[in-house]
């Protein structure tokens, strides 16, 4: 599905050059669940948004599901991202004033599906998340954990053939952590394609196969074999 070949990202400014992403090149299977670990600062964020399509890259070749990501217009980028990517950030960042379903339908929003379509995707969703009883709550009326777990719902309303996630427990407990990494590899088990960063072994242990990162280049991979 994913195929990275020596893709390079560096950010300028008007003392400093730092190369955020070196060289690195990896591909991911439709089906798998990734890892990409490594230190604050190494890059992994910046890879996980070039694979997003939210940042270009200078050089190298990205090719998504036999699509060269370069030869496509910012119209055609945004279009694939919608109707393929769904996103987890550690944030949550879901709309205050919007409620859990509001939250959960905006892609669907965006994408233009019927009102009717829409409440029966939400409504599946809300039951996969074991929300529907808080279908009207606002954000800051939840926990962190149901916070997060609506964010998830977000991105799979869509139903969108891979899950990006950035650090998606970094802001949770342990319990309410692991929800999240349980639903995620739920999700997996279902057939989503997913890779995730994290500082987390514990939660780097649901996933596939780690790729550690460091200073902007991948020095190893580990596949992970679950009983």
């Amino acid at each position: 599905m994913i195929h990275l070949h020596h893709i390079v990202k560096t950010y300028r400014s008007s003392s400093v050059e730092t190369q955020a992403v070196s060289e690195v090149s990896f591909s991911v299977k439709r089906g798998e669940f990734v890892s990409i670990m490594g230190p604050s600062g190494c890059g992994k964020t910046t890879l996980l948004n070039i694979i997003g399509l939210l940042d270009d890259y200078d050089s190298g070749l990205y090719i998504f599901d036999d699509t060269d990501v370069r030869t496509l217009s910012e119209k055609q980028r945004i279009k694939l991202r919608k109707a393929n990517i769904g996103f987890v950030f550690q944030n949550f960042n879901l709309l205050d004033e919007l409620s859990v379903f509001e939250n959960i339908e905006l892609p669907l929003a965006y994408q233009g599906v019927a009102v009717g379509e829409r409440r029966k995707r939400v409504d599946r969703v809300l039951e996969q998340i074991g929300l529907g009883h808080r279908s009207k709550h606002f954000p800051y009326e939840l926990s962190g954990g149901q916070q997060q777990r609506v964010a998830v719902g977000r991105a799979i309303v869509t139903n969108p053939r891979l899950i990006l996630a950035d650090e998606p427990t970094g802001n949770l407990d342990t319990q309410h952590g692991n929800e999240i990494m349980e639903m995620l590899s739920s999700l997996n088990d279902a057939g989503s394609t997913i890779v995730m960063v994290t500082h987390s072994v514990h939660d780097a242990a649901y996933t596939n196969r780690i790729v550690k990162l460091v200073d902007g280049q991948i020095v190893s991979e580990k596949e992970l074999l679950h009983a």
